[in-house]
């Protein structure tokens, strides 16, 4: 995700531009470090308490210039009108957030408001259209049954949360004046690995794998996630 997100913002900002970033839902705040290193002014905002100590602990290991280039807001990424001004950003990230917001729509219409003209929203949604395949894959039946036709799941947490199709966001960004610029599938081959297992010996050859099929049809339609990428009208 991060490469595909390099790839578009390389191909719609000038080389050297230092972007204004916004990361709703940061998390750790991997993303919004990464984007800091790379010159960029980033602020990244999240309401989780554990989290935000976590990314201020990452954030306090990093040179004076990248700390000067990122600050951490304690917020609801729903209320991002009470926070900044309209288009205050020249990128808007969105990641792994849709899937815990019953009503996505008016979060969707505010991180457009705050995005300048012209500028990138990224988001990474569960995919709709794919819930089937995890449990399929894993053999359990009963589960990918169930999956066919409905957008609720359960998490690897055991939070009961929700998956976006891309046909129905692909509406929401056009009406939200962030149009789909272009989208790939994220886990196309990966979604099983066992979290926290070692890293395998051909892990270029893996990622190559991914970057591919998350660029090409049909692989990218049965991503366990989504990267969607919108440009603001």
């Amino acid at each position: 995700m991060a490469r595909q997100l390099e790839e578009q913002i390389s191909a719609r900002f000038p080389v050297g531009q230092r972007l204004r970033v916004l990361d709703v839902g940061m998390g750790r705040g991997a993303q919004a470090l990464r984007l800091a290193r790379a010159g960029h002014q980033v602020t990244g905002l999240e309401q989780d308490a554990a989290m935000i100590a976590a990314a201020r602990e990452a954030l306090a290991g990093e040179p004076e210039g990248i700390r000067e280039r990122m600050r951490i807001i304690e917020g609801d990424g729903r209320e991002t009108g009470a926070h900044f001004r309209p288009g205050s950003f020249d990128v808007v990230l969105c990641h792994g957030v849709l899937m815990y917001v019953e009503e996505p729509d008016p979060l969707l219409a505010g991180l457009a408001r705050v995005l300048a003209h012209g500028g990138l929203l990224s988001l990474l949604v569960r995919n709709g259209d794919a819930l089937a395949m995890r449990p399929g894959l894993s053999g359990d039946w009963a589960g990918a049954l169930a999956a066919f036709g409905t957008t609720a799941y359960r998490d690897r947490l055991g939070l009961d949360v929700r998956a976006d199709r891309l046909g129905a966001l692909t509406d929401t960004l056009a009406g939200i004046g962030a149009p789909l610029h272009t989208w790939y599938g994220v886990r196309v081959f990966t979604d099983t690995a066992v979290a926290g297992a070692e890293a395998p010996d051909d892990v270029e050859a893996l990622l190559a794998v991914e970057e591919r099929a998350g660029r090409t049809d049909p692989y990218r339609g049965v991503a366990t996630l989504l990267h969607l990428c919108g440009v603001r009208d």
